[in-house]
């Protein structure tokens, strides 16, 4: 039957036009794979109704197939389970999925399981489950472990995965993978078609890869659906009053606090990205200083504030109530603010996905212009802002590679499986390698992951704790109460540094920050956090308590993983920026504003350098009081730099013994030595070379530092290191000990080890990206490469050499040092 002819579409189109709205041929598409029992992959811009396509698709299903009764009928049990990747979105969705089913007068229920989902609420679910349950990738996994589970999803229908793009490339993922296969399994030792699967994602690079890894447990090819839509997207810089010559990373941006205000006051509402918590918080406070009539209608937003104090701020953004909120990475996905119309992005977003993603949360409908500022933190940012918009363009957007074989994921679940129901291995191993993440799982490894589990696998047999799982029957159980109640406590895949709560003494909870931080603090202190100066008074409990500071000066926190590199469709699409200038300065034609603007940045450049071009590598050889410099410019971003810098200096102290200084950001690398760099024309080509760079890379990085850093969170992963019971969590450095001391019994007694390897790979390829490190080496062999020798620190080079100076200044000292720097280098041009 056409799903035109439906008494479902008719219903759900009814309903539409009543909001004086009607189906995209998109959703129309999806509604019509779901009708056939069919899985795919949603592709369309945000805004345009991603929800709607899947949701209202298992809605028309469940009305054709009762058309006389589907308003009577409840109790129907799960009919559909939509993962989100965020809390945030959950009530959301919930929502807009609630506005439906009641317009239709049918009697299902939508229910919401996630961390701060009730005990009661649970409870009830338990007894009565909903139609609907949204949910996370880490609650499904926690219903998995729990007995009885298989007859919870008797009855689904459909599974969507809501945000496949932010999930996908991510430990997160495969904990979705092998939940996906499982429910598949479960459906087929019951004799019962399988559930539909459904992707629902944005931006993306490598659409068909994504497709394939969400649907390789079912076995089936699937569709693509394509919105093919056109999202309208205004992107405007903002200038500084004056270009600054030698630019430096972090000051600029709120120099131009000012210049936001009036785009604040002609907007209904706006949300303002700032890449860094600690950086959101002086921008909070800045923004109150320069407007004081800002209070009250402006907020902060950024995941270590208080949850109550979160969700009040989402709350007033819907109903329209707030005027700009200041935020970070806690804003990014699908949460449905139709007040706002403009979106500030400060400082480079360092990938084209999610500068889209944060322009998509202004004009959030089909018809609505998505309007996003970008405002560079140094002059050279408007560069990157030039290339960002000529890679929207051309729809050049970020690929999200997945993760694979992923060992410590894999024994995570098999101690889920164990506590809930069991499991037969030889049943499990069969579901697992239908996902994409583990079809190359070989045999022996699988062997070597249950001889870990039961025994402790051949370095920890001695110890029972790691004796988790027994055999009863053939079947793999976890029976120890005390350890399966530990492990409940700690299903999940994100891995972060101790936080402690921060409590005023009078009482009152203000939100949570690094432990880390804290344990740098004296008292009398003054730190800044939700917008408050705090005075720190002590730590009892893993507790901060706090009192409030009227002190204008105060530390902000620098949160742990603040600084994200350059993509590298970015930093490609910033290379060919740089050729563009050249060319027009040759030609003498225009550039880009943000190019024009930047033109006596770039002269001063070419008066003491060179201005790369596409195919070109700019090397500078420059001496001051400080030493002998090395500056390279692969613009490829700050951890293939980390990684290149430690292998240069490897290789040229082969050459002639000689120590080095590194720096790095995400243009470009310094090496500084107290004697000339042996580097030069004859042997820089060989220096640069990809041959032997991963044996390069193990002997120039400390790779097994880096490798036993890594071990800590695979080791947490896995259920080898116990984080603690709620309120009572182990300190890092506790944390890292145990690990440490697991990562040298394996090193010495079962080098072999799945988790060990797996620590490794995880270095090279997310820590060092070795492919891209590869990549660009590849690319250098083929390019000319330029040697400079200027007499001063250039344009270039300045921000690396600030850089290299934050670890030992305070940020006062540094503003004075540099000042002084750009004067003298300034007067030397003159």
């Amino acid at each position: 039957m056409k799903l035109q002819e439906t008494k479902g579409y008719r219903l759900i189109s009814e309903w539409l036009a009543s909001g004086e709205r009607r189906a995209f041929a998109f959703q129309e598409e999806t509604w019509q794979h779901i009708l056939k029992g069919e899985s795919g992959l949603v592709n369309a811009p945000t805004g345009f109704g991603k929800t709607f396509s899947v949701f209202l698709g298992v809605l028309i299903r469940y009305i054709n197939q009762h058309p006389d009764d589907y308003q009577q009928k409840k109790n129907n049990g799960l009919q559909l389970l939509w993962l989100t990747p965020l809390r945030a979105l959950a009530k959301d969705i919930g929502r807009a999925m609630e506005e439906v089913i009641a317009a239709l007068d049918m009697n299902w229920q939508v229910g919401i399981r996630n961390g701060d989902t009730s005990q009661a609420e649970r409870a009830r679910q338990k007894r009565h489950l909903p139609e609907i349950l949204i949910t996370t990738p880490e609650s499904l996994h926690l219903m998995i472990a729990q007995k009885g589970y298989p007859t919870v999803f008797q009855s689904l229908s459909v599974i969507a995965v809501d945000e496949w793009h932010e999930l996908m490339g991510s430990k997160r993922g495969v904990q979705v993978e092998l939940a996906v296969c499982r429910l598949i399994g479960l459906r087929k030792q019951q004799s019962l078609p399988p559930p539909s699967v459904w992707g629902i994602s944005a931006t993306i690079g490598n659409l068909e890869e994504a497709k394939d890894v969400l649907l390789s447990p079912l076995g089936e090819e699937g569709f693509i659906v394509r919105a093919r839509l056109n999202k309208n997207i205004e992107i405007a810089s903002i200038f500084p009053d004056e270009i600054e010559k030698y630019p430096w990373a972090g000051h600029l941006g709120l120099k131009l606090a000012h210049k936001i205000i009036p785009i604040l006051e002609e907007s209904r509402s706006t949300l303002i990205f700032i890449n860094t918590r600690g950086m959101s918080e002086r921008w909070y406070q800045a923004l109150l200083d320069i407007h004081p009539d800002l209070a009250g209608s402006i907020a902060l937003h950024h995941g270590s504030i208080d949850m109550e104090l979160r969700t009040w701020i989402e709350e007033n953004l819907h109903l329209g109530r707030l005027k700009a909120v200041v935020c970070t990475a806690s804003l990014d996905l699908g949460v449905d603010f139709r007040p706002v119309d403009t979106v500030i992005q400060v400082g480079s977003p360092k990938g084209v996905a999610r500068f889209l993603q944060r322009a998509g949360r202004s004009g959030h409908s089909p018809d609505a212009v998505s309007r996003i500022y970008f405002l560079p933190t140094h002059s050279l940012e408007l560069a990157e802002a030039a290339a960002l918009k000529q890679a929207i363009r051309e729809n050049i957007i970020e690929s999200r590679p997945p993760f694979l074989l992923c060992y410590d994921v894999l024994i995570q679940y098999l101690h889920t499986l164990a506590i809930s129901e069991g499991f037969k291995p030889e049943e499990v191993y069969q579901e697992v390698i239908t996902t994409y993440c583990y079809r190359d799982l070989p045999r022996n490894e699988w062997e070597q992951l249950l001889h870990f589990v039961t025994s402790g696998g051949d370095a920890l047999q001695q110890y029972d704790d790691y004796k988790k799982i027994t055999i009863e029957d053939g079947i793999y159980k976890l029976l120890n109460r005390r350890m399966a109640m530990r492990h409940r406590l700690h299903i999940g895949t994100i891995v972060s540094e101790a936080m402690m709560k921060v409590k005023f003494v009078s009482g009152g909870f203000i939100g949570m920050i690094e432990e880390y931080f804290i344990s740098r603090l004296s008292p009398g202190d003054v730190f800044t956090l939700s917008g408050r100066n705090l005075e720190f008074v002590m730590t009892k409990d893993m507790t901060a308590m706090v009192r409030k500071s009227n002190s204008k000066k105060s530390i902000v926190p620098s949160w742990n993983g603040g600084r994200m590199p350059l993509s590298a469709n970015l930093g490609r699409k910033l290379r060919e920026t740089f050729d563009r200038k050249s060319h027009t300065r040759r030609q003498k034609t225009k550039a880009e504003p943000e190019l024009e603007i930047l033109e006596p940045l770039f002269e001063r450049q070419e008066e003491l350098s060179h201005v790369p071009s596409q195919n070109e590598l700019l090397i500078e050889h420059i001496e001051t009081r400080d030493g002998f410099h090395l500056f390279v410019y692969p613009f490829e971003g700050r951890l293939v730099h980390e990684a290149m810098a430690a292998i240069l200096a490897y290789r040229i102290s082969r050459i002639a013994p000689i120590t080095f200084s590194l720096a790095m950001n995400d243009y470009g690398f310094e090496l500084l030595s107290d004697q000339p760099i042996p580097l030069d024309d004859t042997n820089v080509y060989e220096l640069f070379s990809p041959d032997n760079l991963l044996a390069d890379i193990q002997r120039s990085v400390n790779s097994t530092e880096m490798a036993r850093r890594k071990f800590r969170d695979i080791a947490v992963i896995g259920g080898l290191v116990f984080q603690g019971l709620p309120g009572e969590k182990k300190k890092a450095r506790h944390l890292q000990a145990s690990a440490s001391l697991l990562f040298n019994v394996f090193s010495e007694y079962d080098s072999q080890n799945v988790l060990l390897r797996q620590a490794y790979q995880e270095v090279f390829a997310q820590q060092m990206e070795e492919w891209r490190l590869r990549d660009m080496l590849e690319r250098i062999q083929q390019a000319r490469i330029v040697i400079t020798f200027p007499e001063r620190l250039t344009p270039f080079c300045f921000p690396i050499k600030v850089d290299s100076m934050r670890e030992d200044l305070s940020s006062e000292k540094l503003e004075d040092r540099v000042r002084r720097m750009q004067e003298q280098l300034n007067a030397g041009n003159d």
